[in-house]
């Protein structure tokens, strides 16, 4: 993609923007949310590692990021082409790719270590039954693959945990990763409540796509950010945001939670950064050499 690093650190502003934009549209000003995958259909809610599903939360990334809106102009259909021969064709393949894209606890920072379980188990991902409730499913024919991970950062010096889950998907072609995403702005409308787990509610939902080249996008083809409440075993409400990206068969999603303490910017920056991070990766696994 050319003169793609530049725009990506151009764009992650504007995300960070509609991010907020939507945080305060939905949430509370002090933010908190609930860790997660995120789509209808592999990169859904569940809270934390382990569970039978994984749970979203809307964020920015930095480096590639934009976020809400309208079209604008935009003559390219893409904003990466991959070499055809790296793109993965079998389970084994998008297993690898996956297992490489999605971020672990050290990439996220030197405070950061993996919750318990670490990581989704393997060849499943996340499902919104038709009760709004996230369950993890077997892998659907056209789905290769799809990792979560699960991190956390201890709470300290008066301020909350922050949790992170990062998650890449991957399919056998544009097509179903583009569904993915479209599903994953439907489903807010089809489920504006949502259950990660027996305890846990997700409220007041709002989403907001935008597809590349629309309001300076140009980070990814598609693009989701989500933003509601969260609560947990009846307590508090807490903010929630979540991000989803596509580039290519590739999807890549991060959700980030903190309370007390954590302001919606500082959440908003740290999914922004993550994401950014996979995106990248994506690339620089399937570019031409």
């Amino acid at each position: 993609m050319s003169g793609n690093t530049g725009g990506m650190r151009g764009s992650w502003a504007i995300l960070l923007g509609a991010g907020l934009l939507l945080a305060g549209c939905s949430a509370p000003a002090r933010g908190t949310g609930t860790e997660a995958d995120a789509s209808s259909r592999g990169t859904g809610p569940s809270a934390s590692a382990g569970s039978s599903v994984d749970s979203p939360a809307v964020s920015s990334p930095s480096g590639r990021a934009s976020a809400s809106g309208s079209s604008s102009d935009s003559s390219a259909t893409s904003v990466f082409t991959p070499a055809a021969s790296l793109v993965p064709r079998t389970a084994k393949g998008g297993g690898l790719l996956a297992e490489s894209v999605v971020l672990a606890p050290a990439d996220l920072g030197r405070d950061f270590g993996a919750q318990d379980p670490a990581e989704s188990t393997p060849g499943t991902w996340a499902v919104l039954d038709e009760s709004c409730r996230w369950e993890r499913e077997k892998l659907p024919r056209g789905v290769l693959a799809s990792t979560s991970r699960y991190s956390r950062q201890p709470a300290a010096a008066g301020k909350s945990a922050i949790k992170v889950t990062a998650v890449a998907t991957v399919h056998t072609d544009a097509l179903g990763a583009d569904e993915q995403v479209s599903t994953t702005l439907e489903e807010v409308l089809r489920c504006p409540e949502q259950r990660p787990r027996s305890n846990e509610r997700i409220t007041d939902l709002m989403s907001l796509g935008t597809p590349f080249g629309a309001r300076e996008q140009e980070y990814a083809d598609d693009s989701v950010l989500e933003a509601g409440r969260f609560t947990e075993n009846g307590g508090a409400a807490q903010s929630y945001r979540w991000m989803v990206a596509r580039l290519g068969t590739v999807v890549v999603a991060v959700s980030v939670t903190g309370g007390t303490g954590h302001t919606d910017q500082e959440l908003n920056e740290l999914g922004s950064k993550a994401l950014a991070q996979m995106l990248t990766r994506v690339e620089q696994r399937l570019k031409e050499k």
